[in-house]
């Protein structure tokens, strides 16, 4: 089983961490961008600082960068890491777009849609020049960037059923994130029945979910991180709230709800049991390995990616990290 390690917190650390997960014997490394370090300069740096494990965005947003930009930065990284980087984006919601970035949340699926196409073809190796005139995008006469024999990957993190059909149509991976692991399988038929439209095998598409995952020897104090974790995504994004309602419509509701109202303690606090065990992983160093294994063999998942929580303690973080480590 490949197990991949999601870095979020964005802050300078993630460079050190990074270079601890190869060392740990992590198969693959991904970083979150929000706010705080820029991800691109951070994986360009651990490009360098490291030399086996698989790299990766997780995630990108499709708004803040112009496909262009994203093409260049994929084709820059891939070089810089020997053939080691995965182009992962997505959406992410309309706090971060409008909010941070200051642009306009519209049309999210096509946006996607369009830009994962466009980085497509700038990305492909035959060298012919681009043109894409779509509905809310266009490129006109620019070469491909690739000279390598096969063009990065790229995975979307596609949550509601109209994006989950653009990675069907489009991508090489799918990072669901939220989607209860109860879920994903009747999740992933809308990525394989785009697939078969277009006449893509549907097996070939990696699913590399996001595991929120705690560590800690007071097995209550690692339920109390996932529980901050899910409440935070469920009331900061309608999309991670739908995710979540897949199982759980009337909790998703009550968690909105009082996170938004601003009581973040009810909010966690209406995260059940059965919801922290089908959204993470809240274990003892004893059991974590054994929690993932049966999680990975109840589902079709491909690579499992350990997201560290934030915030979380600096034991928990450490302890979450060291225990999922196949040479930890």
């Amino acid at each position: 089983m490949n197990v991949g390690l999601v870095l979020t917190a964005g802050d300078a650390e993630q460079v050190e961490r990074g270079v601890r997960a190869e060392e740990l014997g992590y198969d693959s490394l991904w970083l979150g961008e929000l706010w705080g370090e820029s991800a691109v300069v951070q994986l360009a740096e651990l490009a360098t600082r490291t030399d086996e494990i698989a790299l990766g965005s997780a995630i990108l947003n499709v708004y803040s960068r112009s496909p262009a930009v994203l093409a260049m930065t994929a084709a820059s990284l891939e070089r810089a890491s020997g053939g080691r980087f995965t182009l992962g984006i997505g959406t992410s919601t309309p706090k971060a777009i409008e909010d941070l970035h200051g642009g306009s949340f519209d049309r999210p699926v096509r946006r996607a849609h369009e830009t994962i196409e466009i980085v497509r073809r700038f990305l492909a190796t035959d060298g012919d020049p681009v043109d894409y005139d779509g509905v809310l995008l266009s490129v006109a006469d620019f070469p491909a960037l690739e000279d390598s024999a096969e063009p990065t990957p790229i995975y979307h993190a596609g949550l509601g059923p109209a994006n989950r059909r653009v990675v069907g149509r489009l991508c090489d991976g799918w990072i669901p994130h939220n989607i209860p692991f109860s879920e994903l399988e009747s999740a992933f038929e809308e990525v394989a029945g785009a697939a078969r439209e277009r006449d893509r095998d549907p097996e070939s598409i990696t699913v590399a979910p996001y595991v929120p995952a705690a560590v800690n020897e007071d097995r209550d104090r690692a339920r109390r991180t996932i529980r901050r974790h899910v409440a935070y995504y469920v009331g900061s994004g309608e999309g991670y709230r739908n995710a979540v309602a897949m199982a759980y419509p009337e909790r998703a509701d009550r968690i909105a709800d009082a996170w938004r109202s601003g009581d973040r303690d009810e909010a966690a606090e209406t995260v059940s049991d059965e919801m922290v065990d089908d959204l993470g992983i809240a274990a003892t160093p004893d059991d974590a390995r054994q929690r993932l294994r049966s999680l990975v063999d109840g589902t079709g998942i491909d690579e499992p990616l350990i997201v560290l929580p934030e915030p979380a303690a600096t034991e928990t973080l450490e302890a979450t990290m060291t225990a999922f480590a196949p040479d930890g």
